[in-house]
């Protein structure tokens, strides 16, 4: 599994990361994030290429799997 740790990073840093990772593997894709709407952010790019998500809240912010 890919991962991407954008945590603390600005956007639109974290949803270009993301979609780099998407394209570079067929595999699924972690993905940590600090702030909530990072989190709907990444979530929205995924629901737009046909990906599924889980989400869940960790101590430093989010992770999200995409598959």
């Amino acid at each position: 599994m890919k991962e991407v740790d954008a945590r603390g990073l600005s956007c639109p840093e974290p949803i270009m990361l993301t979609a780099e990772a998407l394209k570079s593997g067929n595999g699924p894709v972690k993905v940590l994030v600090s702030e909530p709407h990072q989190k709907t952010n990444v979530e929205k790019l995924a629901k737009d290429r046909g990906k599924k998500t889980k989400t869940k809240e960790i101590d430093t912010g989010f992770e999200i799997v995409i598959e």
